[in-house]
């Protein structure tokens, strides 16, 4: 069911909150195997707030989340839970206050069951670097279900919540949508307030939304959206509370894509959809002179933006504190629980803003975003969206991946929408030979999310 039928089925005596709820925490209690979940509310508190849900809707009150579960990424804030980021320098730390997301989400009537699963920091694309242990793939418990929102996306997946939000840095909301066969929404940049995300890299962060419908996606899209002076990045982006005619005519393949290069399962499915997508829509060839640069431009500008971001953690003001005789020892000390994958990038960042190396390197990588958003402006003149793979891979095993650079690769496809602060999304597709789902990625101009998602709303796509 997505969340208008519930909704259909509650009004008709067919269901109530309560039995919605005793399904989902049958789902929850499954979580020791799949590792989804960081925090879990208590199940009576869950079944209380739900009873709350029921009593309302008898007593007339309507709102668009009312009594619907929903999973919240462990580097959000949630008042009184839990925000690890997965790490164990944050390992003891309990928000003192909501995100605005989180705000939003509880006056819409959701319920929120728990707090998801990361890799640390947001820094990942296989949720192996958590400091907790990996989550586990809904499709097969031995591969990745991608990173870093990759609890987020197994919760989503394996029903324990109709709905979660997640934080895309690069395309860490999408890539694991891509593994576990769902749909990952980035807005554009500025739609959904920051407010309450801990920082990885701020200038690309923006909370993203998981779902099993395109409908789901854009009714939370359509509460979280909004202006917060909170936040002042955000922006108002119109967006409706259902779908749309798109008006989509022309998508856009970058050929710039080296298309051979990716594994052979995702090039058929690739090729079958287009084809596929040809049969009513114009696909035509267009060009992002610097796509191939933006991987490189984004593994400076990212960890730069990291190693700021991240100097708060030194003991002193707030998290886990591994007291020593002076001040540089404790900051020493406590920095070490700091994961591998935390310290490389926090090393590369610093590197990239070094004196001598700052104009070479990250003034360099920001000047070609500069281009990139020129470019894609371009090509939207020409084409309504445009058309990618979200990842070069299927899901890989866990633990199969050893070399970070790999890892690095996985952000192939996604991380041009992030510098150029565009919309994008990824759906899952499934030729009928193959056992797992191969994600496309379409691209939309600044602050046309609406027509993104109206538009996957008009191809039926569904989660497998």
């Amino acid at each position: 069911m997505n969340i208008k039928e519930v909704f259909t089925k509650r009004q008709n005596g067919e269901i109530t909150f309560k039995g919605l709820m005793e399904k989902t925490i049958e789902k929850l209690e499954q979580d020791k195997e799949l590792h989804a979940f960081l925090y879990l509310k208590d199940p009576s508190e869950l079944i209380r707030e739900a009873e709350e849900a029921d009593k309302a809707w008898e007593n007339g009150v309507r709102r668009p989340l009312q009594g619907i579960p929903v999973a919240v990424k462990d580097n959000i804030c949630v008042s009184g839970m839990p925000c690890t980021c997965a790490s164990k320098v944050l390992q003891d730390f309990v928000a003192p206050y909501d995100a605005t997301v989180v705000k939003k989400l509880k006056e819409s009537g959701a319920i929120i069951v728990g707090k998801t699963n990361l890799d640390e920091f947001d820094m990942g694309s296989s949720s192996e670097n958590s400091a907790f242990g990996p989550t586990k793939n809904t499709l097969d418990l031995s591969r990745s279900p991608g990173g870093s929102s990759g609890g987020s996306a197994a919760a989503v997946a394996a029903d324990m919540c109709m709905g979660a939000v997640g934080a895309d840095t690069g395309g860490s909301v999408r890539q694991p949508a891509a593994f576990t066969g769902i749909i990952g929404f980035k807005p554009s940049y500025g739609a959904i307030s920051r407010y309450g995300l801990v920082a990885f890299a701020s200038s690309l962060d923006q909370i993203g939304i998981l779902a099993k419908t395109p409908e789901d996606v854009l009714l939370a899209s359509s509460i979280l959206f909004g202006k917060d002076q909170l936040d002042s990045t955000t922006t108002d982006i119109p967006i409706g509370p259902s779908p749309e005619a798109s008006n989509v005519r022309r998508i856009g393949l970058v050929k710039q894509i080296d298309i051979s290069a990716v594994e052979p399962e995702v090039k058929q499915g690739y090729e079958v959809f287009v084809k596929q997508l040809s049969n009513n829509f114009e696909v035509v060839e267009i060009s992002i002179p610097h796509w191939e640069e933006a991987l490189a431009a984004y593994y400076f500008i990212a960890p730069a933006e990291a190693s700021s971001n991240l100097a708060r953690y030194d003991g002193i003001r707030y998290g886990t504190v591994i007291e020593r005789e002076t001040y540089w020892n404790t900051v020493r000390e406590t920095r070490n629980l700091l994961g591998e994958e935390v310290k490389r990038r926090i090393l590369l960042g610093s590197f990239a803003l070094s004196a001598g190396f700052k104009d070479a390197l990250y003034e360099k990588a920001n000047y070609l975003r500069h281009w990139l958003v020129l470019e894609f402006a371009e090509a939207f003149k020409e084409v309504d969206l445009l058309l990618t793979p979200t990842t070069p891979t299927l899901p890989f095993k866990l633990g199969e991946v050893k070399d970070p650079l790999q890892l690095y690769k996985a952000d192939l496809f996604t991380t041009p929408a992030n510098l150029a602060y565009l919309p994008a999304v990824s759906v899952p597709f499934k030729t009928p030979d193959k056992l797992l789902p191969v994600g496309l990625h379409f691209i939309a101009p600044f602050g046309q999310d609406h027509k993104l998602l109206s538009f996957i709303g008009e191809l039926g796509v569904k989660s497998i």
